[in-house]
C-alpha cells in the first residue's frame, strides 16, 4: 500500500478535532481508536491508499465519527481533554502531506455563535445520523463543501 497521496486538513476546536481526507475513494475504512486513526480506502484509478496518524492527545473513540462525500471523507474526533489547544494534529511535528484547514481555524473566544450557526446549518445539510448527542455549540464542521462562510 502507498502512503498518502492525497490531501489532510485538520483544524482544532475546544471539544472536537476535526480531519478531512481529500480522495475520491471507494472501500473506505476508518478506524478511530483512542491514540490514533487508521484510514484506507482505493482511489479512482484502485491504488490502495494508506494513512496511520498518531494523535497528538488521547482521543474519545466511542464519541467520534466519519461523514463520507463524494470527495472526501471529514473525521469528528472528540478530545479526550475538553478545552486543550493542540498545537499539532501528530504526536511527532511531521508536515509532508498534513496541512492546517487555516479557512476553519479560529480562536475560539467570541466564535460560538459562528460556529453554532455554521453547524447546525451544516447538520441539517447532510442529516448525520447517530450524531445527535454532538455538542455544536461548540464544534464547527469543514466549509469546503458550502460556498460560504459566515462572517462575523
Amino acid at each position: 500500500m502507498e502512503t498518502p497521496d492525497f490531501g489532510t486538513l485538520w483544524y482544532d476546536r475546544p471539544k472536537y478535532v476535526f480531519m478531512e481526507f481529500c480522495v475520491e475513494g471507494t472501500d473506505v475504512h476508518v478506524l478511530i481508536e483512542d491514540h490514533r486513526i487508521v484510514f484506507s480506502c482505493k482511489n479512482a484509478d484502485g491504488v490502495e491508499l494508506y494513512n496511520e496518524i498518531e494523535f497528538y492527545a488521547k482521543v474519545n473513540s466511542k464519541d467520534s465519527q466519519d461523514k463520507r462525500s463524494g470527495r472526501s471523507i471529514t473525521c469528528f474526533v472528540r478530545k479526550w481533554k475538553e478545552k486543550v489547544a493542540w498545537p499539532r494534529l501528530t504526536k511527532e511535528d511531521i508536515k509532508v502531506w498534513l496541512s492546517v484547514d487555516f479557512d476553519n481555524w479560529r480562536d475560539w473566544e467570541g466564535d460560538e455563535e459562528v460556529e453554532l450557526a455554521q453547524v447546525e446549518h451544516y447538520a441539517e445539510v447532510i442529516d448525520l445520523p447517530g450524531m445527535d448527542d454532538l455538542d455544536v455549540s461548540k464544534a464547527c464542521l469543514s466549509t469546503l463543501w458550502f460556498p460560504f462562510s459566515p462572517k462575523k
